[in-house]
């Protein structure tokens, strides 16, 4: 059996485009009574980071990637966006 190394995963889960974003539209009107004036196209997502073995980063973002597209995120309105890098470095 191939050797195993450990690899940090970050998904991150947007709308698609042309999809109505309510909780980024709520947050981009409230920002203007915070002081916060210019900020403009705001989107809501979820973020997931795991852990996994893979025997090299291809596989790591390979097992990440099916993770995502099957369980993580809708594939009728949501995109999810995979980073993988080696357990322990800096993100």
């Amino acid at each position: 059996m191939a050797d195993t190394r450990q690899f940090s995963v970050q998904v991150e889960v947007l709308l698609r485009d042309g999809i109505a974003d309510p909780q980024g539209a709520t947050i981009e009107r409230a920002l203007p009574a915070l002081g916060l004036e210019g900020v403009t196209a705001v989107r809501a997502g979820k973020s997931f980071r795991f852990d996994l073995a893979a025997t090299d980063e291809s596989d790591a973002l390979a097992q990440a990637s099916v993770v995502a597209d099957r369980l993580l995120a809708n594939p009728v309105i949501e995109e999810s966006q995979v980073t993988v890098r080696p357990a322990g470095t800096a993100a």
